[in-house]
């Protein structure tokens, strides 16, 4: 008999039962081996998870704390459950849980079909490549090029992230190569007409990525690079910049014009500032920086063809924008698919700036600057406006027009200002007249100056501020071919319907949803202020005054014509605002925003839309913007035991 011990052997030799002794014998070893085995590999993972080596579990705070991973995420019934790392077998982050569980992840939500992997391969910034396929022309080509040298920075900026940490085992960073058609227009502006659709496909090919965008314009391809960014995230556990393995987006906005206004005349805010702000609205897609340059308290804008108004209306000389930093600002934003509407309002919301016609010889250029008591003659201090019947205003019009399209590039779209006029400053200058009559020939004549300014074309939508020049009687007598209203007033006022009603081309700025100044209280007494309670980004998101008003559907009135609604804008008045608190006070509501815009989902609030809109914030967050917190941080850990 055969025996796998010294003892089998001898008891085998003594005829005492040696064969079945041997088996037990046998039996027992392999079952010390196993428990062996399995001591040691405990111990060497033990050893393993407690280094800083890099490994494919190492988070991202090992880096400062040297600290293992409290909290691991685990995908269970379409989300992402919190589990104690101590009582799992591996690690899991919660980017790349959030990212390849259930929900998209995508901001805004594209409008078209969907398809993402569950699945996701290490990348580095570097790695990505681009080839433009086609572009209809050299400036189209080059613009490509521009853009997606920022998707490279941005995604280098997260890998800055990492630190001194080494890359985990997760095997070689796949190339991503990116191919670009262009199949339309040879304008790389944003204009009132371009088309932004794209179409984004990402595939395998071998340890290659390639990524497939095509679109009509630079700006549906820059949008392209965009989503192209949001399927890429770092894992702190792995060390590594992660991308989905593939994925298809078929996209296009809802409305044309997606807006936000940052008044910079109340308080100056640095460029920095404003850049960084076109940072993140090229992060959410918006389309229009509608910079409300000029007002009554300053005018910083120093122009080469009215030199005085800032000389005279600035705050000093060290809060005024140059002409070299608009151009900058347009270059920066034209690269992300944004125009910069410069508006310079006028005739009411003038001040200092205009006070100095009668030194040079051109009369009163300006009547009630600053006026007392201001409360008689205007809504907050200094008061002033335009002398709508001297002939130079108009001169200085046309000149301020003609640079500013100039140095924006933007002749399709204008914005003259022209609210809150004071008839009663007009009627002591000008009593043979009704002072509604002087501010329609007002509008009209500026409208003149606009197009000698412009070529001698009007653009395609001249802009005004709702006012009482926007209500009947007098709202009969603008030409609905030039004029387009921002409609500024309460959703639920009767004359902000009549706009819409009376077919203008309109662009939706409702101060009870979309002004993002309200609910911080008067600065003048201990009153509310004047527009109420603070609007949350649920608030702003739920907004949709074209289904609330509407009894025919989306964009359909009660007398079943169809509204012309371009699309809406976020306003960021500053009385109450200035450098350092800009970011804060407009992302992430902007962003909200920005979906409501771009999607027009009819689901409001949901689980889904904290849960992309908590993403979209750490986006912003990664690109230097500093957004306020949607809720507490345990939230955003926790997210369906918040909602």
């Amino acid at each position: 008999m055969k025996c796998c011990g010294e003892t089998g052997v001898r008891a085998a030799r003594s005829g005492r039962g040696g064969a079945a002794y041997c088996a037990r014998v046998a039996r027992l070893r392999r079952a010390l081996l196993l428990l062996a085995a399995a001591a040691c590999t405990a111990a060497a993972l033990l050893y393993w998870r407690q280094q800083t080596d890099g490994s494919a579990t190492r988070p991202l705070h090992n880096v400062f704390s040297g600290a293992e991973p409290e909290w691991t995420w685990l995908c269970r019934n379409e989300r992402c459950e919190r589990l104690p790392a101590a009582e799992m077998s591996s690690l899991q982050s919660l980017p790349t849980c959030n990212m390849l569980c259930a929900s998209t992840q995508l901001w805004p939500q594209p409008t078209g079909p969907v398809s993402l992997a569950t699945a996701a391969v290490p990348v580095s910034a570097a790695g990505f490549a681009l080839e433009v396929i086609a572009a209809p022309t050299h400036d189209v080509a080059d613009h490509l090029e521009d853009a997606f040298s920022i998707l490279r920075e941005d995604l280098r900026t997260l890998e800055r992230q990492i630190g001194d940490t080494k890359r985990g085992d997760i095997g070689p960073a796949h190339e991503v190569i990116v191919r670009v058609s262009v199949n339309g227009s040879q304008d790389v502006r944003m204009r009132i007409d371009t088309d932004e659709s794209y179409k984004l496909s990402l595939r395998p090919e071998g340890s290659t990525l390639v990524a497939h965008i095509t679109a009509q314009s630079f700006c549906g391809a820059r949008h392209g690079f965009e989503t192209l960014s949001q399927v890429v995230w770092l894992d702190p556990y792995a060390g590594s910049l992660l991308i989905l393995e593939a994925a298809t987006v078929d996209d296009a906005p809802r409305f044309r014009y997606r807006g936000l206004l940052l008044d910079t005349a109340r308080n100056y805010f640095p460029v920095g500032e404003i850049m960084r702000t076109i940072d993140a609205m090229a992060a959410c897609k918006l389309n229009t920086f509608h910079w409300h340059v000029s007002d009554s308290q300053s005018f910083p804008l120093r122009l080469k063809s009215a030199p005085q108004l800032a000389q005279h209306g600035a705050y000093g000389p060290g809060a005024v924008y140059t002409t070299e930093e608009v151009q900058a600002v347009v270059r920066r934003a034209r690269l992300r698919g944004i125009r910069v509407l410069l508006e310079v309002d006028a005739p009411a919301h003038v001040g200092r700036a205009w006070a100095w016609g009668p030194q040079a010889g051109l009369g009163n250029l300006a009547f009630c600057v600053e006026v007392e008591p201001w409360s008689a003659y205007c809504g907050e201090p200094p008061c002033g406006q335009l002398n709508p019947r001297n002939p130079h205003v108009y001169e200085i019009l046309e000149r301020i027009y003609a640079e500013i399209i100039e140095l924006t590039g933007v002749d399709d779209i204008f914005h003259l200002g022209g609210d809150e006029v004071s008839e009663r400053c007009w009627s002591q200058y000008f009593n043979d007249t009704d002072p509604m009559d002087l501010w329609m020939d007002f509008t009209r004549r500026a409208m003149r100056a606009l197009e000698r300014a412009n070529g001698g074309k009007a653009p395609e939508m001249t802009l005004l501020w709702s006012s009482r020049l926007t209500r009947s009687p007098y709202l009969e007598r603008l030409d609905v071919k030039k004029y387009g209203i921002q409609v500024w007033g309460a959703s639920r006022w009767p004359e902000s319907r009549a706009v819409l009603d009376a077919g203008f081309r309109s662009v939706i700025s409702h101060v009870d949803a979309w002004y993002l100044d309200c609910g911080f209280g008067s600065w003048r007494d201990s009153s509310d202020g004047h527009c109420g309670p603070y609007r949350s980004w649920q608030q702003i998101y739920e907004h949709r005054p074209w289904v609330e008003e509407s009894s025919g559907g989306p964009g359909v009135g009660l007398t079943g014509e169809s509204w012309r609604i371009e699309g809406g804008e976020a306003c960021q008045w500053s009385e109450q605002l200035a450098a350092g608190g800009l970011d804060a006070r407009v992302w992430p509501r902007a962003a909200a925003l920005a979906e409501r815009l771009w999607s027009d989902r009819a689901e409001g609030a949901a689980a889904d839309v904290y849960l992309r809109l908590d993403t979209q914030r750490a986006r912003l967050r990664a690109r230097g913007v500093r957004p306020a917190p949607l809720w507490p941080r345990w939230c955003t850990h926790n997210p369906h035991a918040c909602l």
